[in-house]
């Protein structure tokens, strides 16, 4: 197992808020990968880097056999406990998506939603994927599409540009890892050359509706500890974070208009390849 500790620890630091305040706002696009990837009850299933459960329990409701994996210990005890919860049998198991401790054509299917893309050697988890899927098996990568249209994002810079005018959001080339397989071009290109045929990708429009600024900002500090390390790289006092929220807090109100929440969205790629 090459499980970088640095960056399990961060994860598993997270975990808590991640399941409290991210997981539940992306099960309807679990849904929708698995919609389109054709997964059916019977069905084996492998999460990789399953986070707490987005995708992998959507895809146990459908009744599929699912194997969750994951390098944060905690995040797949809240897996756990929402499955319990539930109903749901969902096995989990500590791994590196990088090295599958999985046999070769074992699973009918393979999943990441927002895990792989975050790999610092995005390439071979999917390759893993595709390794240990059966032929004929498919391969379905739910990822962040163009960050100039994701909304949640152009918020959290307008907040921070509120107390550093010349803040234009972190490097963009290259571009930082959640954002690495923006371009559906190169999901494709990357589900290809992992072997798989027949490859589509699809992008589509996914919703988060936010009632307050804090909840926005609670949302995106737990969504990632790369949003923690763009702030931690700002150097910024006690009293900016304070001003940071403050300005979310009017940018949320502002959208939401009369009605209470704020609609905003974010283009996502769903890849499908099979084997």
């Amino acid at each position: 197992m090459t499980i970088h500790m640095e960056t399990r620890a961060a994860w598993d630091r997270i975990a808590p808020g991640y399941d409290r305040n991210v997981t539940p706002t992306h099960m309807w696009l679990g849904n929708e990968g698995l919609r389109r990837a054709g997964l059916r009850a019977g069905m084996r299933f492998l999460d990789v880097a399953a986070g707490s459960g987005a995708l992998g329990i959507p895809a146990a409701r459908l009744g599929a056999r699912v194997l969750a994996t994951d390098q944060s210990a905690v995040m797949l005890e809240r897996l756990e406990e929402r499955a319990r919860q539930e109903g749901l049998a969902i096995e989990t198991r500590v791994m590196d998506g990088h090295a599958l401790e999985l046999d070769d054509d074992s699973f009918d299917m393979a999943g990441s939603q927002f895990g792989v893309m975050l790999f610092a050697d995005m390439p071979r988890g999917i390759r893993e994927m595709a390794r240990v899927v059966r032929p004929g098996g498919r391969v379905l990568m739910n990822v962040y599409g163009d960050p100039r249209e994701i909304e949640f994002f152009a918020l959290f810079v307008r907040a921070i540009q509120s107390v550093r005018p010349g803040f234009t959001g972190p490097p963009m080339d290259p571009p930082p890892l959640p954002f690495q397989l923006q371009d559906p071009r190169k999901l494709r290109r990357e589900l290809a050359a992992a072997g798989l045929r027949d490859v589509e990708v699809e992008t589509i429009t996914e919703t988060l509706e936010f009632q307050t600024g804090k909840e926005l900002w609670d949302w995106l500090i737990w969504s990632n500890p790369i949003v923690e390390t763009v702030l931690g790289g700002l150097s910024l006092e006690n009293r900016e974070r304070d001003a940071i929220r403050h300005a979310l807090e009017t940018l949320v109100r502002d959208r939401a208009g009369g009605d209470g929440s704020a609609a905003l969205t974010n283009p996502i790629n769903i890849g499908v390849g099979t084997k």
